[in-house]
């Protein structure tokens, strides 16, 4: 049929040519159409009529009634992609999910075996820093925590005791002093276990030799000191006590305070000492009023009672009487507070101070606190410790009766 030139003037554009009537119309119309040409192959056909049907039979005619123009597409299957090839070598990966099927060592308990110490900081990503220490192969290991031989169940916990032949927790949890000779330094860094990033960084910044010691405060403390024992430090445990400000300066809760009565006083202590395992002895937080007073005898009593030994870190005016001592708790006290004022200059200056006492007396022990400032110049000063004919000790050395005699104890 051949349109005349009105028809083609009127039309709207790509409005298809009218159908003769005996054409048919609608969803149908272009699937005859393509049976009245001869030149499509019959598969091409096919094809075509079932596809056009399923969409018919699953959407719908959603455009009926409306212009359209049709097109034959021929779709030609591409050849087929070979398959990857699998290296033979490759091991299939297991997934197991939490909590289902047997479960692989953790990686704690990897690193623990390994003698590997991985610090992770709280919340860390995949870009987040992390501190890998690995222990010379000749460093000593510390004996592991808790011993049987040395602990007792209480109402809070586990506690030290005074094992049989009188095996005490100061000498089987202590770090051995690596031979040598020459003057002699201990450093006991305090206040950890409740700021993860400062733990983490004492822990894994300071030389192995060099003691921590661990508030009873923090959610993670037994982790951490667990994490520090990995690493080669001797632990301690700090003990909240009264100073003479109190309550302006709070120790926190379950501190000892003179007001209280022996029993009550005897139960906090084993509150403390129930926090974590492994440690070698007692280091105060604060105490100043505490450690004064009549107060303090029976709590020094328990804790030699118990296999511990008792540091005062120096923060503190000096007792003008020490308390007395019967039972002949092992005691000392630090001679140099490395960071009393808080900045580089003075902390390095207080570190040739150090320097100085041990050159004199065979030895020095000295605390500071776990400031990052602080570990920064204890970590940077004991590089070359040993090229100034020095050794770092653990502090242990102090109340083990391993020390100099020419320098006196705090007992």
């Amino acid at each position: 049929m051949t349109e005349s030139t009105d028809d083609i003037l009127t039309r709207p554009l790509g409005v298809p040519e009218a159908k003769a009537p005996d054409q048919p119309d609608g969803r149908f119309g272009s699937v005859v159409a393509m049976l009245r040409r001869p030149k499509v192959a019959a598969g091409s056909i096919a094809a075509a009529l079932a596809v056009s049907l399923g969409l018919v039979i699953a959407l719908g005619d959603p455009q009926g009634g409306e212009p359209r123009a049709e097109a034959v597409i021929v779709i030609r299957e591409a050849p087929a992609r070979p398959a990857a090839p699998v290296a033979a070598a490759e091991a299939p990966v297991a997934t197991t999910a939490p909590g289902q099927g047997q479960l692989q060592r953790s990686a704690e308990e990897i690193e623990t075996a390994s003698g590997v110490t991985v610090v992770r900081p709280l919340g860390s990503g995949p870009t987040d820093a992390v501190v890998i220490r690995v222990p010379p192969p000749s460093a000593p290991r510390l004996t592991a925590a808790p011993d049987s031989r040395i602990t007792e169940p209480s109402r809070h916990g586990v506690l030290p005791k005074l094992g049989e032949g009188r095996v005490r927790a100061l000498d089987v949890y202590a770090r051995a002093e690596e031979p040598g000779s020459g003057p002699r330094i201990a450093v006991v860094v305090t206040g950890l276990g409740v700021g993860q990033a400062a733990t983490a960084g004492a822990t894994a910044r300071l030389p192995a030799a060099v003691s921590l010691a661990f508030l009873p405060y923090g959610s993670e403390v037994e982790r951490a000191a667990a994490r520090a024992r990995d690493a080669g430090h001797e632990v301690f445990l700090q003990l909240p006590m009264e100073p003479f400000d109190y309550p302006d300066s709070d120790p926190g809760p379950q501190s000892l305070l003179t007001a209280l009565k022996g029993p009550e006083n005897a139960d906090r202590l084993g509150w403390a000492l129930a926090r974590f395992p492994g440690y070698v002895g007692v280091v105060n937080f604060m105490g100043s009023k505490l450690m004064a007073d009549t107060a303090f005898e029976p709590i020094l009593r328990e804790i030699g009672a118990r296999g511990l030994g008792f540091l005062d870190d120096g923060t503190g005016p000096k007792p003008a009487t020490a308390p007395a001592n019967k039972t002949r708790t092992p005691v000392a006290r630090a001679e140099i507070v490395l960071d009393a004022t808080p900045r580089a200059e003075a902390i390095d200056a207080a570190l040739a101070q150090a320097e100085a006492r041990a050159r004199a007396n065979g030895f020095a022990l000295v605390s500071a606190s776990g400031a990052a400032l602080t570990v920064d110049r204890i970590a940077r000063w004991a590089r070359d410790l040993d090229t100034r004919g020095l050794r770092l000790v653990p502090a242990s050395v102090a109340l083990r009766g391993a020390r100099d005699k020419r320098v006196s104890t705090a007992d």
